[in-house]
């Protein structure tokens, strides 16, 4: 059956009083994404760094209980491969790196409720600003810590997840007062998009930096990482405001594009028990709980399977971990791109869109992680597999990411900020799991690791069939009961009562 003769589109019930005729050019909206775009290409360096860093900083030749895994692919088979040149100062084993990857996630899981909801009632520009400054800080003191004692390195990272724990969901709070309906998807997937190249540019260059001797080596890739979010902090605070109306240079052109399209929204208490029970808002958290853990396992995991699995050098590792991040980056703009140009030419409906979009942005990834064991030593073939695998689900944020702001957009902060939470777990219970499936004699090799990837590929695939089956594209009842929405300065009031019985598209 044809798509646009069930709908009646999801966007025209939504009360948009806005013509498409007049749609204002580029605007401070863009100003907005692209500083949102830099703040969290800090965000992930400041990240990401450790991942690299951690394969300098430790003795491998101490931390690990056998070295039988150099058997499993030796250096021959691979012609770029070679074989580390020191070891590092810290004897912690796979386990130990397990928990030191995952405590940044143990913090940041405790902040992602009350910053959403912060967010909301208070604006997004501090909360997100001073969360980066926070977590820029703790990341300048991390040497020390590690120098200091390993609880003291474990405290930081908890610490820095506690700070990076708001931005996500206050950013997404911003663009529910500041993205228009039909440029969602690509103004959203264009500012996370700075996750991805924050990764790109921070494997490499820590890489670089932990081999040379600046500022004594690995030091050096929390340093210039540190300091960069001090310096993206002040021009985020001069340049960036909460809402079009408390902007003091856009244009009214701009202005009344925004609001007649999103409307102008009074500040409700939060529906708890409808969000808690909402199946539409369970089904966004299934897929984002199950495309966060092949992401989160690559992310802190593959600079060590590079290593030890791979036998890559500490710069080629930060190139070649670097390399699915740099694809994730262009699908995840792109997809939001094709997101919206299905909506806006009524190709698809909302949650066609979203379902067609997000599900590839599953299946593909556990495909590929499959395919791993296919591809054996093959240095090129394996690197192709997990770039692809990591770099398709980049189309999960045009399709299951951005869903909040379809059906809540008062309340999109809260919703990111329940889902992220729950995507959170995988991010402290991945590292551990990967830590003890290869930590001990024997167990640091491929058909280890393979079994890392099954595990990946299979949440994948129930995530993918949740959302399939019970996700929603049209605004929730509970969104706004009483909504009240200005266009061109006339105030309307609005009941949703007669929106209960409007089918679902």
């Amino acid at each position: 059956m044809d798509d646009r003769s069930e709908e009646t589109d999801d966007e025209s019930s939504h009360l948009i009083l806005k013509s498409e005729e007049s749609t204002p050019g580029y605007g401070r909206r863009h100003v907005l994404a692209f500083m949102c775009f830099l703040g969290f290409v800090n965000v992930y360096c400041l990240r990401v760094n450790l991942s690299v860093a951690l394969v300098n900083m430790v003795n491998s030749t101490n931390s690990r209980t056998n070295d039988s895994s150099s058997q499993d692919c030796s250096v021959a088979e691979g012609a770029n491969a070679t074989t580390p040149k020191h070891g590092g100062e810290f004897n912690w084993d796979q386990s130990t790196q397990g928990w030191i990857l995952g405590a940044f996630f143990y913090g940041y899981i405790t902040t992602q409720l009350p910053g959403g909801w912060l967010a909301e009632r208070f604006g997004g520009k501090k909360l997100f600003g001073f969360g980066v400054l926070c977590t820029s800080i703790l990341t300048l003191l991390t040497p020390i810590a590690a120098r200091y004692h390993l609880g003291a390195l474990l405290a930081v990272r908890v610490l820095e997840g506690i700070g990076e724990g708001v931005t996500f969901p206050a950013v997404h709070a911003m663009w529910g007062k500041w993205a228009p309906i039909f440029e969602r998807s690509k103004l959203v997937s264009f500012c996370y998009a700075g996750a991805q190249l924050g990764t790109v540019v921070s494997m490499p260059l820590s890489g670089i930096l932990c081999d040379s001797n600046f500022l004594g080596g690995w030091p050096s890739a929390f340093y210039v990482f540190g300091a960069l979010g001090c310096i993206w902090f002040v021009a985020w605070m001069l340049i960036v405001h909460d809402t079009p109306a408390d902007h003091p240079r856009i244009s009214v052109e701009e202005r009344e594009y925004i609001e007649s399209s999103i409307g102008v929204r009074q500040k409700l208490s939060v529906p708890w028990k409808s969000i808690f029970t909402s199946i539409p808002v369970w089904s966004i958290a299934a897929g984002h709980v199950a495309n966060n853990w092949g992401f989160y396992t690559m992310l802190t995991c593959l600079p060590t399977y590079m290593k030890e699995i791979l036998k890559f050098d500490i710069k080629q590792n930060g190139f070649m971990s670097a390399l699915p991040y740099l694809l994730c980056w262009i699908v995840q703009v792109l997809g939001g791109i094709l997101a919206d140009c299905l909506r806006s030419r009524r190709l698809l409906s909302t949650v066609y869109t979203r379902k067609l979009i997000g599900s590839f942005g599953l299946l593909a990834p556990a495909v590929l992680f499959v395919c791993i064991q296919f591809a054996g030593c093959d240095h090129e073939a394996v690197i192709a597999i997990i770039t692809l695998a990591v770099g398709l689900g980049g189309f999960t944020m045009g399709g299951i990411i951005i869903n909040h702001l379809d059906i809540a957009p008062n309340y999109s902060g809260t919703l990111m900020g329940f889902s992220n939470g729950l995507a959170t777990i995988p991010g402290f219970l991945g590292p551990v799991v990967v830590g003890q499936l290869t930590n001990g004699p024997g167990m640091q090799t491929r058909a280890q690791w393979q079994i890392v990837f099954y595990i990946a590929a299979a949440i994948n695939t129930a995530g993918t069939l949740i959302y399939l089956m019970f996700a929603k594209g049209d605004e929730q009842p509970w969104n706004s009961p009483d909504l009240v929405i200005m266009f061109k300065g006339i105030k309307t009031q609005v009941q949703y009562d007669n929106l209960a019985e409007e089918p679902d598209r």
